[in-house]
């Protein structure tokens, strides 16, 4: 269910970055499941304070859904009524923090973005994971973390975790300490070339 927008005046235009337009280390999980992508999202659900912004990218069945499935589940909220909102845009689940699942597939072009209402989510509390982030950027903090996926075969896939801003490169400095002793899912860290 959407929020009602505010009477707010508009945000100014923010240039869009990609994280991997910074310096920050990325993170590169090699996932042979979907299972394990759905693992990789409670881990790092588990780990989310409130306010982190996930922006994910990849191309249709590359696992965006499982992995906000798995951020559901690490939140406490029902990982079973996670389906991709794209006639919605917006679903929101509720666990120990709230969690806003945006699907822009279906979007015309990205300047509709801005009638969403996705910005009344980025209030510092709330968790949002958007799907077909490219279609947003505008639109979305620059602190945030982009989550690439790529997928090899029907079960593997390549997860690329990048940090822009404070927030965002301390979740994934914990994600990368915490995913670093999991069985199921095998992390490196890439070398920055700055």
């Amino acid at each position: 269910m959407r929020k009602p927008r505010s009477s707010r005046s508009p945000r100014p235009v923010r240039q869009a970055r990609l994280a991997s337009d910074t310096c920050a280390s990325p993170a590169v999980v090699h996932s042979r499941s979907l299972a394990e992508t759905v693992k990789l999202g409670h881990t790092i659900g588990s780990l989310a304070r409130g306010g982190e912004v996930f922006a994910l990218y990849g191309e249709v069945g590359a696992g965006k859904t499982a992995f906000v499935r798995g951020l559901a589940s690490g939140l406490g909220a029902a990982p079973r009524n996670v389906t991709s909102p794209t006639f919605v845009l917006i679903h929101e689940y509720h666990g120990r923090l709230r969690l806003a699942h945006a699907d822009l597939y279906r979007l015309g072009s990205p300047a509709t973005v801005a009638h969403v209402g996705l910005e009344e989510y980025f209030d510092g509390q709330t968790v949002v994971a958007v799907e077909w982030a490219e279609r947003a950027l505008n639109e979305l903090p620059l602190d945030r973390m982009d989550i690439q996926f790529a997928h090899h075969s029907q079960t593997e896939r390549t997860v690329t975790l990048s940090a822009t801003g404070s927030r965002a490169q301390e979740t994934l400095a914990r994600v990368v300490t915490q995913t670093s002793h999991m069985r199921a899912a095998k992390v490196s860290k890439k070398d920055a070339s700055c």
